[in-house]
């Protein structure tokens, strides 16, 4: 039986009291609205539909192709809102998965046992219920004396007695496809001028059909997002989520409560991350790695046993044994290989550092190629942007770079090559030779090892 899933996210979220569409407000790094699209996209193995309205071009151009659209105009309730689905789904389609961008926490897991179930079901419809206390703004799950689904009210129109009820509806359901197609005709519209999906539930009761319900067991699974307190709610719980996957799969978390991992992380097994560490978007760690305390890593690539202390990554390759920190800062295109050591306050940008090259600190390299095992003295500065091109630098293996050189680009040192303290290097170094003075000069050649 093939299922579809319609996902609703058209409207404008005025509790949010925002200019951003509530179902793109971010939530662990990616659009609220995404979390719903992945689960759903693998627990039925099709695209899903997203019915959008509000600001209906920013959402399509944030979620891409995730979702086929349709748009909800008017928008006149969420029963009117699947309705939308209607024209791309009737006839090609067993089942409708039918759930809500702002239920971002529910799992492909959940999706797939609700679908299970309806797949059994001799009815038209299954939902999934929680268990809340009597403050929760989920419709309440009405039950008859023996046990079966009756109806489903709105808050706003339940009763105190209706309100007592702590089984709720989760806005999740999994519907036959013909039947709703006919069942969406007959919904009354409410005092507020709206379709209520809901209301397909006590149509199904009335005419004798089986509507039954499976409970999400996982309260977080539930936490609709309405507020900012609620935003705040979820990403709290997709956090321990995150984390807790990490924990299992052999990562040493020293204090889960303020370590922040994004999805789209990897991670190596037996890596060990310190609290206020930061890991987001493509990052992607080896095994044995130390991070942290105070590390932010973005879209950067570790080899193994690599150390973060305290720096920020942005966009940036380490290979294997690197060590940064504190206080570093590698920028986009920075590339370290086997065995950099990059000291406190330094920063590299676009550059690549050859093995077992040494950034004591104090110093920026940007577009710079430097070869192994180099020596960067503290204050060492590439002058690489001339106010409206940058150049390039070349240093080649086994340069020792002086303190406080200013390597002008474009230029290059050779291999073996020393600068003196202070030089101001606006010329080629050629290799062996050491160079000093403002502006540098050659002055001696110096023996090769060995020689």
């Amino acid at each position: 039986m093939k299922t579809s899933a319609v996902i609703l996210a058209a409207g404008q979220g005025t509790r949010m009291v925002s200019s951003l569409p509530k179902v793109l407000h971010p939530l662990l790094g990616q659009p609220m609205a995404f979390y719903s699209l992945q689960a759903a996209a693998k627990a039925t193995g099709n695209q899903p539909i997203l019915v959008i309205g509000h600001a209906a071009d920013q959402v399509k151009h944030a979620l891409g192709e995730q979702a086929r659209y349709v748009i909800q105009v008017p928008q006149l309730g969420t029963g009117h809102a699947v309705q939308q689905a209607e024209p791309l789904l009737r006839g090609q389609t067993d089942l409708v998965l039918v759930t809500s961008a702002d239920m971002a926490l529910f799992t492909d897991e959940t999706y797939e046992k609700l679908i299970q179930a309806q797949k059994a079901h001799a009815g038209p419809i299954t939902l999934l219920s929680a268990i809340a206390d009597a403050t929760s703004d989920f419709g309440r799950v009405l039950r008859s004396p023996d046990g079966s689904i009756r109806q489903v009210v709105e808050v706003a129109q339940a009763t105190p007695e209706q309100l007592a009820v702590r089984e709720v509806n989760t806005s999740v359901y999994c519907f036959a496809s013909e039947w709703l197609w006919k069942a969406l005709r007959r919904i009354p519209l409410s005092p507020k001028g709206e379709y209520y999906l809901t209301d397909v539930v006590g149509l199904a009761a009335a005419d004798g059909l089986s509507v039954q319900a499976i409970t999400v067991r996982d309260s977080d699974e539930a936490i609709g997002i309405n507020t900012r307190q609620h935003l705040a709610e979820a990403e709290a719980a997709l956090r321990r989520r995150v984390n807790q996957h990490w924990m299992l799969a052999g990562v040493t978390l020293i204090d889960p409560a303020t370590t922040y991992i994004e999805p789209s992380v990897l991670i190596g097994q037996d890596t060990t991350i310190w609290p206020n560490t930061f890991l987001q978007g493509n990052t992607l760690t080896g095994e044995n790695c130390t991070i942290g305390p105070n590390a932010i890593l973005r879209d950067t690539r570790l080899g193994d046993r690599c150390k973060v202390l305290a720096s920020v990554l942005e966009g940036a390759v380490l290979e294997d044994d690197v060590d940064i920190g504190p206080f570093g800062h590698l920028r986009k295109g920075a590339h370290l290989a086997q065995g950099v050591h990059m000291g406190n306050f330094g920063e590299v940008k676009d550059s690549y550092l050859g093995p077992g090259t040494k950034m004591g600190h104090f110093s920026y390299i940007g577009d710079a190629t430097i070869g192994s095992d180099v020596n960067i003295g503290a204050g060492t500065i590439t002058c690489n942007f001339d106010g409206e091109k940058k150049h390039h630098t070349d240093i080649g293996a086994g340069a020792f770079i002086g303190s406080d050189t200013m390597l002008v680009a474009p230029v290059k040192v050779g291999e073996r090559a020393h600068t003196g303290a202070g030089a101001v290097v606006t010329k080629n170094v050629p290799p062996d030779t050491l160079a000093v003075g403002v502006p540098a000069r050659a002055i001696r050649k110096l023996k090769k090892v060995g020689k």
